[in-house]
């Protein structure tokens, strides 16, 4: 479907939609297309502008797809805070410990730099990284 914003001889405006832009062509050559206000059938398709979103709607939705995303990460970070323990920058060594020492352990956080946290993979240890948003940021 295509809709067509049509202009008569008599100088009025109106659109009308239409199966396709040959469907226009073919109404229009046996003159089927007429003026909804003088029924003339000097009726022409106008200049139209197709209805595209534009860049600050796109930007509205990336903006609020990006509060969106903060906002759940700002709450994986307060449930984390609540419910593990700190360690810091000894993340890495107490990660190890809890493998490999089979000790039950309150879940940690804390801070690892990409090569530690590759190598605890590499060993099986299964580690998850996520941004650390602030809490002021929202």
């Amino acid at each position: 479907m295509i809709k067509y914003n049509l202009t008569c001889k008599c100088g009025k405006h109106f659109e009308s939609w239409f199966f396709s832009s040959s469907a226009f062509d073919s109404l229009d050559k046996k003159k089927l297309i007429v003026c909804i206000y003088c029924e003339s059938s000097s009726v022409k398709k106008s200049i139209m502008s197709p209805n595209v979103t534009t860049k600050s709607n796109k930007l509205s939705k990336n903006l609020k797809l990006e509060k969106s995303i903060k906002k759940q990460l700002l709450n994986a970070r307060r449930y984390i805070e609540k419910n593990c323990k700190d360690v810091g920058d000894n993340f890495t060594q107490e990660a190890r410990r809890i493998h490999y020492d089979k000790k039950s352990s309150k879940g940690i956080y804390g801070k690892a730099t990409p090569d530690e946290t590759s190598e605890l993979l590499e060993e099986g240890i299964e580690v998850t990284t996520i941004p650390w948003v602030n809490k002021s940021e929202n």
